[in-house]
């Protein structure tokens, strides 16, 4: 009998659903207030979770719920970023 591997599940910040991790996207601040997406999920720094669907993103930009979780000004070259993810993953709401 095979045992079952454990999925690592972590929590949207716009949207509060438990989800795998690899349904999900990571935006980070590092030690030098720098603020990037992480598509690896590995990178040093505070991180917080989202869904990759533009009206989640939308949402995100609207609540700046990304500069509360990060405690830092997101730019909006990250959410341009983060569309383009969207939109490279298959997001048809463009």
């Amino acid at each position: 009998m095979l045992k079952q591997k454990k999925v690592p599940l972590r929590k949207c910040v716009v949207t509060n659903e438990q989800l795998p991790k690899k349904e999900l996207i990571r935006v980070v601040k590092n030690n030098e207030n720098q603020v990037f997406v992480d598509t690896t999920g590995k990178q040093n720094g505070r991180g917080a979770y989202m869904k990759l669907k533009k009206e989640v993103i939308d949402k995100a930009k609207k609540t700046k719920i990304l500069n509360k979780h990060l405690e830092i000004d997101i730019p909006d070259s990250i959410y341009e970023e983060l569309y383009a993810l969207a939109l490279a993953k298959g997001d048809k709401n463009e």
